[in-house]
């Protein structure tokens, strides 16, 4: 029971790496709350609330609100915060892709991926630190991507708002190292959920082949590093990115 007494908030959770996370911390005996952003998420989460709360003896939350907005980003950490005893541990994982070439890329393109890639984790991370700052304590974990250190052609978009969150979450761990907030990114590589899963089965093999351990990830091989920086295993590790790729970055 790695984060009994702890309270999480993660974003983006009713599908793939986010809902590892939060099944991964629901185990571990966290209070979780988690986000989500369309209407047609709804019935995700509800479900997701009821079987973790069926399988563990943890508080499981739901809330509808989108992070790139920052007065829905403000209510949502208020409304965990005070309703569910603090934030102890944020996720940032919510995000999206709109991939194209630079020269078709459209401006609203690139805000769009900018806004709720970027823009929502300094939302989440400015509000939930103030209740990190009150407890002297808190671990921020912000799921990047490879694409954000090696780039990617057609999605300038989506490895600028990557990179940016790693620059960004180095200059938020020195800023509150000092009152016990921990900072770090977590940069998948190829990991086997809904959207890889589209994939043609031809397009998988050949990826697979380019990585070292010859397959893609799993969600909860995510949620396990993620689960690592969430608790006191990793007290003394912060403003750093730990690529769970297979090898595919080095």
């Amino acid at each position: 029971m790695l984060l009994a007494h702890k309270t999480a908030l993660v974003t983006g959770g009713t599908r793939g790496i986010g809902r590892a996370i939060v099944a991964r911390f629901a185990a571990e005996g966290a209070s979780v709350a988690f986000s989500y952003v369309s209407e047609s998420s709804a019935d995700l989460a509800r479900d997701l609330c009821a079987q973790l709360t069926a399988q563990y003896d943890v508080t499981i939350r739901a809330f509808r609100a989108d992070g790139s907005r920052y007065d829905e980003a403000e209510n949502l950490v208020r409304r965990v915060g005070d309703e569910m005893g603090g934030i102890h541990i944020l996720v940032n994982n919510a995000g999206i892709t709109r991939d194209n070439l630079l020269l078709r890329l459209s401006e609203a393109q690139w805000d769009e991926v900018l806004d709720n890639n970027l823009k929502s984790v300094f939302h989440l991370c400015k509000h939930s630190s103030r209740y990190m700052l009150k407890q002297r304590q808190g671990s921020i974990i912000n799921i990047g991507s490879i694409i954000g250190l090696r780039g990617n052609a057609g999605q300038a978009n989506y490895a600028a708002s990557k990179a940016g969150m790693i620059g960004f979450s180095k200059s938020v761990a020195q800023e509150l190292g000092s009152r016990n907030i921990r900072c770090n990114v977590i940069s998948p590589g190829f990991i086997d959920t809904e959207m890889t899963q589209a994939l043609p089965e031809a397009t998988r093999t050949e990826y697979s082949n380019g990585i070292p351990l010859k397959r893609f990830g799993t969600g909860d091989e995510v949620a396990q590093v993620a689960l690592f920086l969430a608790s006191d295993l990793s007290a003394y590790v912060t403003g750093q990115t730990i690529s769970v790729c297979g090898g595919l970055y080095r």
